[in-house]
């Protein structure tokens, strides 16, 4: 990768999936990223893991991401959606090893 530049595969609600190219090197988790890339990411406890309206499924990829802590663990526990591949993007953040990621959004809009 060259100027920690990374492609991921984001797959929107309705089935359409686009490819973003993301800078590695800018601190943002992958909720911000979603969010700063047009994507409706109700995100309504600001990214602290509380509200789970920024869930995926990673479809892609999971083997490179770090482990869940247990307060995501816990907010995953409560959607009924949720299963093994799930995750809050709120709480990944992207480094060069995350090339080639493929996520499919999840959460709610309401």
């Amino acid at each position: 990768m060259e100027n920690n530049l990374i492609t991921i595969h984001v797959e929107d609600r309705e089935g359409v999936t686009k490819e973003l190219e993301i800078p590695t090197d800018i601190n943002l988790s992958l909720m911000e990223v979603l969010k700063g890339s047009g994507y409706e990411i109700l995100a309504t406890c600001g990214g602290i893991a509380l509200c789970a309206t920024c869930h995926v499924e990673v479809l892609d990829g999971a083997d490179n991401l770090p482990e869940p802590e247990d307060n995501e663990l816990d907010m995953l526990d409560t959607l009924p959606d949720a299963d093994d591949d799930s995750r809050l993007s709120c709480q990944l953040r992207l480094t060069d090893e995350n090339d080639g990621l493929k996520i499919r959004i999840r959460g709610s809009l309401q």
